[in-house]
């Protein structure tokens, strides 16, 4: 499969961006945004299914990923700075096309939110999977909030030291470190407590693959983090008051696109954080007006685009065709 898509290292930004492409080269394009810690193979299954409905699939490796570069700088790794990496590369790869449907997963589905948000204009419609809307809270950090309600142990707290978890890892293995992440499956936040396993197992617990994630497909991600590293994905992490810092000028501000969100129940990120209130009371509804459909697939976990691969592309498929087929004028709108 990987075979037939077209992988090109293009400089933006000033830096390398490696991405993957397939699809008929005038075709309305896709962003297809990844998370942590994952790669542009995450969308292996959206490419394909999306190149042969007629739409240009357009993954890129972001920043401190795979075969894109990796400045050394943490203060590199902002929300400003992927979403300049992302507007690069699309005034390469569709410089005749204003704008673009985009998908976000995880991080992605935040760095698709700011995409959003800066650049409503470069947006035609968004699918975001797992991760929901964050509107900035100009009274609260973002690091000491999380460490207040979850302590020392939650993953985002223990992320933070720049090389601490590093070295974690290493002891643990790439590749065990990596199976951990992609089989969570537990609907609770992940807590990492020195010297033990994920929320607390003991370290040579073995992991069993889920019939979606193949042995080939575990191997593909170890061959890229362990070449890598995890540094520069964990650096998104240790921007999170940074960010809060720099988008104080977008306090208050809405989501002007129209948007699909879908996540599965048993997601880490839909069981914690307030997630479910949010959506409940309204909240996420007034801060993306134009949210046009909302989906809770049952039993599903985080890795949602990989778990249910053909769920997922008809979802973006049906989602991104009715969006084609509508007028939308933000600008006109009075809410």
């Amino acid at each position: 499969m990987a075979s037939s898509i077209e992988h090109r290292t293009i400089n933006v930004n000033g830096i390398n961006i490696h991405v993957a492409i397939k699809g008929p080269e005038n075709a309305p394009v896709i962003l297809f945004i990844h998370g942590f810690p994952q790669l542009w193979y995450s969308w292996r299954h959206q490419i394909e299914a999306l190149s042969s409905l007629g739409y240009r699939a357009v993954a890129p490796d972001l920043r401190g990923y795979g075969d894109t570069d990796a400045p050394a700088e943490v203060t590199s790794y902002t929300v400003l700075h992927v979403v300049g990496d992302l507007i690069g590369l699309l005034d390469v790869v569709a410089p005749n096309q204003e704008s673009v449907f985009v998908v976000g997963h995880d991080w992605g589905a935040l760095i698709a939110w700011h995409l959003s948000l800066f650049r409503p204009d470069r947006v035609k419609a968004l699918v975001n999977l797992s991760v929901l809307f964050n509107p900035r809270n100009p009274s609260r950090k973002v690091i000491a909030t999380l460490k207040a309600v979850y302590g020392d142990d939650y993953y985002i707290i223990r992320f933070q030291e720049p090389g601490e978890i590093e070295a974690e890892f290493a002891e643990i293995g790439t590749e065990k470190v990596l199976k951990e992440f992609l089989t969570y499956r537990t609907p609770a936040p992940i807590f990492l407590p020195k010297g033990q396993g994920f929320n607390g197992k003991p370290l040579d617990t073995p992991v069993v693959l889920p019939s979606w994630l193949s042995e080939e497909d575990v191997k593909y991600y170890t061959s890229k983090f362990e070449q890598k590293g995890f540094t520069g994905g964990l650096n998104y992490y240790r921007n999170l008051d940074r960010n809060w810092e720099l988008t104080a000028p977008w306090t208050g501000a809405q989501i002007k696109v129209p948007v699909k969100f879908i996540v599965g129940d048993q997601d880490l990120t839909y069981n914690s954080l307030g997630a479910k209130d949010y959506i409940a009371k309204g909240g996420f509804k007034r801060d993306v007006p134009f949210l046009q459909d909302l989906v809770v697939m049952e039993g599903v976990g985080h890795f949602i685009n990989e778990e249910k691969p053909e769920e997922i592309s008809k979802h973006i498929y049906d989602f991104f065709q009715k969006s084609s087929s509508l007028a939308w004028f933000p600008s006109c709108c009075l809410c």
